[in-house]
């Protein structure tokens, strides 16, 4: 089956199987065809409700009442609940909404992911897929053709050292050649000398048996002219020196391959101006920006810094002079302590995907992870200071460090504890970041560009995934009371950014893109610091000067 089909296909009719399904029924909980609702409704036995699937009602169960299901939302308490449960005193005067409306954005941000996943993210993939099989391809045809031209060359290579070498058997032949004509000549002559001196042997042996007178007196001597010795023949016989192969000359000799070269390249993920994310119709309208509720900390005026959400009904803060961070629940009841492992106040926090507590302690140079209540240092860092810390949505860390030399700050993305990346000038090498340990609040947005609220330069900085510039916020539409000085940071699921104004006690809204969306400005702020979202895109703002947590909606 077709992988990108198969996503569009997993609802099917439970009679018929046919894809998309058009009804659902809400009491046997199944999928239908218009087809088969007739035949399905013709059951006599069974009660049955069958409605368009996108009309459909919530069937969860209440989890007080358990016969009850899950029918109404209450916008004060942000919980879903059954018409018994609305009828409690606790809901008196409450507004309520139907669960199914509640749904709608819910639903509209699934349908986005949806559509992202099979019209942008799956079909990526799928282009990715297809060049490394393309690539795999390239590969072995290239291997073949080299292989092909090697095994040429090799063998070219094997002819010249047979030439060579019949060469030099040649050589050695005609040498051999040479020396035995002059030895051969020679031997001739000393062979016909050998034979004269026999003769004269043989004729003074008979001379000296003879006593004939005449013969004796016809003698004429010839050992002096045998005792002229012949030239004396020295012949320096050929010798063969075998070179040691010098194995690097050869293979220069005979050719050699280019050096492997394979490059990865970060590919940071954008969206069309004209896609899903960017849409102003499929954004959750905005509402007018209320406090839920105030959570107050132990930390007093002066001395509230971050805060962090672990998960929707619980959230960590901390001060960089307090060595306790402190978990709160929204009731403001403390839930949890842990003490710093060296006693220094932590300068940020944020909350892993698993849920693990992250701190930097700027002055021990160190980053740590709380699991379980135990400490463990994960990264220690050598003439660099960590500041602020957010975790991604891929489970990296990603740190604002700060230099002891006064060099200008930088993000550093760990991977498993390992530095990956470093992120500090832009395209024309200039500093991206102001330097020095002045407050560098980091998050990551939902389309992985990872954002900056740089106080000392007055700016917001936002890279992609790759560490490219995208833009810098630093000249927000009035009316503003004083300087922009941009504090804590977050993200929501709509991959808005929000920005702690601290002197201006307000909170900037932007969309992804850098474009001014609106102010939080009347929720009576006193000098916001730390930010963060939960899933329900609930805003919790750490207030310096009151030691408070406010809990703001500030969307529908």
């Amino acid at each position: 089956m077709d992988p990108e089909n198969s996503l569009q296909d997993v609802l099917r009719c439970r009679l018929c199987e046919t894809p998309g399904p058009p009804m659902y029924c809400d009491i046997c909980h199944i999928h239908l065809c218009k087809a088969c609702v007739g035949e399905h409704i013709y059951d006599q036995y069974n009660e049955h409700k069958v409605v368009p699937l996108d009309k459909r009602v919530s069937t969860t169960k209440c989890q007080k009442h358990s016969s009850k299901i899950i029918e109404l939302y209450c916008k004060q308490c942000n919980v879903p609940l059954c018409v018994h449960c609305a009828s409690f005193e606790d809901h008196k005067g409450h507004e309520f909404l139907e669960i199914v409306k509640k749904l709608e954005n819910p639903k509209k941000g699934l349908q986005r992911d949806l559509q992202e996943l099979l019209d942008t993210i799956y079909p990526k993939y799928q282009e990715i897929a297809s060049n490394i099989l393309a690539q795999k391809a390239n590969m072995y045809e290239n291997s073949q053709k080299l292989t092909t031209a090697i095994s040429i060359h090799g063998e070219y290579f094997k002819r010249e050292i047979d030439t060579f070498t019949q060469k030099i058997k040649a050589d050695l032949a005609e040498n051999d050649s040479k020396i035995l004509a002059v030895l051969n000549k020679q031997e001739d002559e000393i062979t016909h000398i050998l034979s004269e001196i026999s003769k004269s042997i043989a004729e003074l042996k008979t001379l000296l048996d003879s006593d004939d007178v005449s013969l004796i007196s016809a003698y004429k001597s010839r050992n002096a002219e045998f005792r002229i010795w012949p030239p004396k023949l020295t012949v320096s016989l050929p010798s063969f020196t075998p070179q040691k192969i010098n194995r690097e000359q050869l293979y220069q000799q005979f050719g050699s391959l280019s050096s492997l070269s394979i490059t990865t390249e970060e590919q940071g993920y954008t969206m069309d101006s004209t896609g899903i994310e960017s849409s102003s119709l499929d954004r959750p309208p905005f509402g007018e920006p209320r406090i839920i509720t105030d959570i107050k900390t132990e930390y007093g005026k002066s001395k509230l810094h971050s805060v962090s959400c672990l998960y929707e009904e619980t959230i960590w803060t901390c001060n960089n002079k307090d060595k306790t961070i402190r978990l709160y629940n929204l009731q403001g009841e403390l839930v949890k302590l842990v003490q710093t492992k060296s006693g220094n106040g932590p300068q940020d926090i944020a909350v892993t995907r698993s849920g693990d507590l992250v701190y930097t302690d700027y002055k021990d140079s160190s980053v740590n992870v709380v699991t379980n209540k135990k400490i463990k240092t994960v990264i220690k860092l050598r003439r660099w200071k960590p500041c602020n810390v957010c975790s991604t949505s891929s489970g990296d860390l990603l740190v604002v460090i700060d230099s002891d030399g006064g060099k200008p700050s930088k993000v550093v993305r760990y991977s498993d504890n390992t530095k990956k990346q470093s992120i500090k000038y832009n395209d024309k090498g200039h500093p991206l970041y102001s330097p020095g340990g002045f407050t560098k609040y980091i998050s990551e947005n939902r389309n992985l560009d990872i954002c900056v609220s740089d106080w000392h330069a007055g700016a917001v900085v936002v890279v992609n995934q790759s560490g490219k510039l995208r833009f810098i916020y630093n000249d927000p539409p009035a009316p503003l009371n004083g300087t922009f000085s941009p504090y804590g940071i977050t993200t929501d699921s709509q991959s808005r950014i929000l920005i702690a104004d601290h002197y201006n006690r307000c909170i900037h809204i932007l969309d992804q893109d850098g474009q001014f969306l609106r102010y939080i400005d009347n929720c009576h702020l006193q000098r916001p610091w730390g930010l963060c979202v939960d899933t329900r895109d609930n805003l919790f703002v750490a207030e310096f000067s009151t030691g408070i947590v406010k809990n703001i909606q500030y969307c529908m």
